[in-house]
């Protein structure tokens, strides 16, 4: 008796198909297509590649710069930058400044070091405000520096702001020893507390002169809207930066319309271990005389 499963109808014309053909045919069909597809897909390689090489040479295209008015530029400029937070707006600056140009800042400014002051709301005593600032500074403008690091720093925050260098104060160099702080506050002066002010600070830029090993964090605690119901502003909570060395931080104290924003609440948390320097550097809404 002849075994059925041996032979298979395939089609009218074509007979019977022992296993070993039908195998065959099946393993032809698979090498057509897989040979097929790569050919395809080479081919579709072949032809993507170039559009991906002209998009990465489009990318990398250095612009030609535009013609510029009486106070621009002839040349293009690149000032990395992260956007930290919208509430309030604070933006990081990667590598603002070489080790040299911090360094050079610290020498100039050790010698003159003295225990920092604080703005007195109406009520207030040095006696009642005692510890809320602990550090140690003193103030120098790009024109006192003979070695010209602080007029390009001072150029280049202009740029990163694009606020004028006319309204910036003098440079406030701090130092932050092991234990010292500066508790939450506003660099913007509320009239209500302050009395009426002539100008207002719209932003602060901080850089960073050292690392610290431990501690020192810049600390947004109202940071989008956390904390604001019951807030003991000797606590160090909220949106954290760390210092690094040669490192900006820029955030805006004022809205668009010229009003506080209440996320700009800021402080340094203790050093715990190391030491911290930082450059701060306020702009105002109108020009400042140093």
């Amino acid at each position: 008796m002849k075994n059925r499963s041996s032979r298979i109808m395939i089609g009218a014309g074509w007979g019977t198909v022992g296993l070993p053909g039908v195998f065959s045919l099946c393993l032809f069909f698979f090498l057509t297509g897989f040979f097929g597809s790569t050919l395809f897909s080479q081919q579709d390689e072949l032809s993507l590649r170039p559009r991906l090489l002209e998009k990465a040479e489009e990318e990398n295209k250095v612009f030609d710069p535009l013609p510029h008015g009486v106070t621009g530029e002839a040349s293009l400029s690149s000032i990395p930058f992260q956007i930290l937070s919208w509430h309030p707006r604070a933006l990081y600056f990667p590598k603002f400044a070489t080790a040299e140009q911090c360094g050079s800042i610290i020498i100039q400014a050790r010698k003159h070091l003295a225990p920092s002051a604080l703005a007195l709301r109406k009520g207030e005593t040095a006696e009642s405000t005692k510890g809320t600032r602990t550090s140690s500074g003193m103030f120098i403008s790009a024109s006192e520096d003979k070695t010209g690091v602080l007029d390009s720093i001072e150029e280049k925050i202009a740029k990163a702001t694009m606020l004028p260098r006319r309204h910036g104060e003098a440079f406030n160099v701090l130092r932050y020893e092991i234990g010292q702080r500066y508790h939450s506050h506003y660099d913007a002066f509320s009239p209500s507390e302050y009395g009426p002010q002539k100008s207002q600070r719209v932003a602060s830029f901080l850089l960073y002169l050292s690392d610290v090993e431990e501690g020192g964090e810049t600390m947004f605690p109202f940071e989008n809207g956390q904390n604001m119901a019951d807030y003991d502003f000797r606590k160090c909570i909220g949106l954290k930066v760390k210092p690094q060395r040669g490192d900006g931080l820029l955030f805006y104290s004022l809205f668009t319309n010229g009003t506080i924003d209440p996320t700009s609440l800021y402080g340094s948390c203790p050093v715990i271990k190391g030491e911290k320097w930082v450059a701060t550097k306020w702009i105002r809404d109108q020009e400042h005389l140093d």
